[in-house]
């Protein structure tokens, strides 16, 4: 049996929740690996809906779930998030429940910082969700970062807390700001430290026990590797690394242990905020798109871009993630149009691409090559089995495949997390 890493091949908002939780039901443990409370995935099961921000999508099966320390975790953003999902009727526990105890801290200083650079960048937003996630990568780098493990000796925090306030206070007076309030922070972290210790551990050392058992591991990605903080749309991109290569160093297990790759791609493209994105459709084939995809973030309730499926982009990520097959899914989005086109290539100033040009003005001017197929009139939505689909629908998945130079492992067909076609079961690889 492989484990199974999952990532965004494009710019995130894939569905990678229902795949997630699909795999889940399947896996004996579930781990975050990167990112923080910015990633959103929705579960669809039996009709309910659940929304996760922070917590691996198999918490919901009660499978075990990691969150390990490539995440930044807000402590308060985790304890509404288990509140909610407990109101739900979902049961977390210490027992299906671990978080890293090295992770680090989003604090209220993060988000307020986030806040400011954003209000004062003017024409140069990155478009980020103001939930602190960056300055708290920072902060990490920096070396100065509160981490989980240090919510059990709070009473010992003035060393850190002087690196911390050292830096910040400086950010915060440029930003005409009071200096840090060291004992308010102090009182709340008091206050959330219990909670958040209940869950702490070294996960590393529970994924090499999970492992050593034999047992299934899903590695959950965030985001998509669009957004990825080295391969992504720089500078609109996420603060971390989202390739698969990250599942180890956020998680604590080796490289190899990483096993079947499974990129998720939307059968055509979106993206939240700012940047480039050559297959933008502003017209009213796009707004329909985006309607019957119900295309708003999880997170932030903001409306997607949407756009023709590139596979250019596509090809590229799955090249840099090592991608070992894909998850295509809304493919049901996309009944009923007369036409779809799928982006071959680039142009720009004269010369053809077949790849995404790293410098953010390039990629702003690079006009997308389209191949125009015939689009189905037959529903999608539900299929179960290939031969459920109609032929143009499977003409189109076929030459995705072809055009990314990676084949597609399965097909999703609507939220439902049963109406899944599978062709080959990445647990099985």
């Amino acid at each position: 049996m492989a484990n199974v890493t999952v990532i965004g091949a494009q710019w995130g908002d894939e569905g990678k929740g229902k795949i997630v939780d699909w795999l889940a039901s399947r896996a004996d443990a579930v781990v975050r690996f990167q990112g923080g409370h910015n990633a959103g995935h929705t579960l669809v099961i039996d009709g309910n809906v659940f929304k996760l921000s922070l917590l691996p999508s198999g918490i919901v099966s009660g499978t075990l779930s990691i969150i390990g320390n490539g995440v930044v975790l807000d402590p308060w953003a985790l304890k509404a998030e288990v509140e909610k999902l407990e109101g739900q009727g979902v049961t977390i526990t210490a027992d299906n429940l671990a978080i890293a105890d090295n992770c680090p801290l989003i604090l209220p200083i993060h988000r307020d910082l986030d806040g400011l650079r954003e209000a004062a960048a003017g024409s140069g937003k990155i478009g980020t969700t103001g939930r602190g996630i960056g300055p708290a990568y920072e902060d990490k780098v920096g070396r100065r970062a509160i981490r989980v493990c240090d919510l059990a000796h709070l009473d010992h925090l003035e060393p850190q807390l002087d690196r911390l306030c050292a830096h910040h206070d400086a950010l915060r007076a440029g930003f005409d700001q009071p200096p840090v309030d060291r004992e308010a922070l102090l009182e709340e972290l008091r206050g959330i430290a219990d909670f958040v210790l209940q869950y702490a551990q070294p996960v590393w050392k529970r994924l090499k026990k999970v492992r050593k058992a034999g047992a299934k591991i899903l590695f959950e990605g965030a985001q998509g590797v669009l957004l990825d903080i080295d391969h992504g749309t720089y500078p609109f991109v996420t603060s971390s690394n989202t390739v698969s290569g990250t599942a180890a160093a956020g998680s604590g297990l080796g490289p190899n242990s990483t096993g079947y790759v499974l990129g998720i791609v939307k059968a055509y493209t979106t993206r939240v905020g700012s940047g480039p994105f050559p297959t933008e459709l502003e017209d009213d084939i796009g707004k329909g798109i985006g309607e019957r995809g119900h295309e708003f973030g999880t997170v932030t309730g903001r409306q997607r871009r949407v756009g023709w499926f590139d596979a250019v982009i596509v090809r590229q990520s799955c090249s840099i993630s090592g991608v070992t097959g894909i998850a295509l899914t809304k493919i049901d989005v996309l009944d009923g149009l007369d036409e779809v086109k799928i982006c071959t290539g680039y142009r720009l100033r004269g010369n053809v691409y077949d790849y995404f040009p790293s410098h953010a003005a390039d990629q702003a001017d690079v006009e997308p090559i389209y191949e125009t197929m015939d689009g189905w009139k037959e529903s999608t939505a539900g299929a179960r089995s290939f031969a459920d689909l109609p032929a143009n629908a499977v003409k189109y998945i076929q030459r995705v495949q072809e055009l990314i130079e990676t084949p597609v492992a399965l097909v999703s067909t609507s939220p439902e997390r049963d109406d899944t076609i599978l062709m080959r079961d990445p647990f099985l690889d």
